[in-house]
């Protein structure tokens, strides 16, 4: 038995998803694999993403867990039996796996809520906007690999006009509509692009204004990602050091949560076919006007 030597986030998931059934029906490894004819070992290596499972061992590992939600099965299957091919492979060996990781789990999202407190979040940047933040970073610091990444984080937009484009919910804190990625001019054209995004039909943003009350200025970026009709959940936190994929119920929680609050506390989101003027109070719409203006 061929043991994987690169692991993916999907493959990941359904190891842990599997270990958590299992744990959930208070079997040992050694009972779980009893229950299918399994020997300890491989389902060892199964939970640890290490080696597959064929399509009916696995429904019969989640029947003998007791798991009666058709809709949950179907998506571990999913992720069981998908290939995990996709544009972004042609980019492994050029990028840190979590990247490609994030581009396979936007391509299979049905929704995307984010929250970015220095950046206009990735999938709505414009070239330039992008190429100035990598000409910034210590870790890509030569033009090829700037352009490389460049090219990636352009080519993730694509699912906001695909088949299938999930739905995106994004406040993002007015800080980021101040950060001068580029210059005046870049940062003009970026505020544009996101008017103009949010006149898709599948996307929602907000604006986060300094005056905001009740929420804590703390509040650090993240993602949250569901997938297969919403039974699957993704927190996606990236940090400096590393990118980390969260999906047990507790933090999915306390994100959900964190979002619910943020947008609450967010102004009413960009509807570019209503004038700000004729709102009673402040919109995402006006305060970026405004920035403009002050451009």
């Amino acid at each position: 038995m061929a043991l994987r030597t690169t692991i993916s986030e999907r493959q990941r998931r359904l190891g842990a998803e599997l270990r958590k059934l299992r744990e959930q029906a208070g079997l040992t490894v050694s009972e779980a694999g009893g229950l299918i004819g399994m020997g300890r070992v491989h389902l060892t290596h199964v939970e640890a993403a290490r080696t597959a499972i064929p399509t009916p061992r696995l429904r019969a590992l989640c029947e003998s867990y007791g798991c009666t939600s058709a809709t949950y099965v179907d998506a571990l299957v999913c992720l069981s039996e998908d290939k995990g091919k996709g544009w972004w492979s042609a980019y492994k060996g050029k990028l840190p796996a979590s990247a490609l990781d994030l581009a396979e789990l936007e391509a299979k999202a049905d929704a995307l809520a984010s929250y970015e407190s220095l950046f206009i979040p990735g999938i709505f940047q414009t070239e330039d906007y992008t190429t100035s933040i990598f000409r910034a970073d210590d870790e890509v610091n030569t033009p090829e690999a700037i352009e490389t990444a460049v090219g990636f984080r352009m080519a993730r937009q694509g699912i906001l006009t695909g088949e299938r484009p999930p739905e995106v919910h994004a406040v993002i804190h007015e800080a980021a509509l101040h950060m001068r990625f580029g210059g005046a001019a870049v940062m003009r054209k970026q505020l544009l692009r996101l008017i103009e995004l949010s006149e898709l039909p599948n996307v929602t943003i907000q604006v986060l204004p300094f005056a905001a009350e009740g929420v804590s200025t703390l509040s650090t970026p993240f993602l949250v990602l569901s997938s297969h009709g919403r039974a699957l959940q993704t927190v996606l936190l990236e940090t400096p050091a590393e990118s980390l994929f969260l999906h047990d119920a507790e933090p999915i929680t306390k994100y959900r949560k964190q979002f619910d609050r943020l947008r609450a506390a967010a102004l009413p989101p960009i509807d570019a076919k209503v004038s700000p003027a004729t709102h009673e109070t402040r919109d995402s719409l006006g305060l970026i006007q405004y920035v403009l203006y002050t451009l």
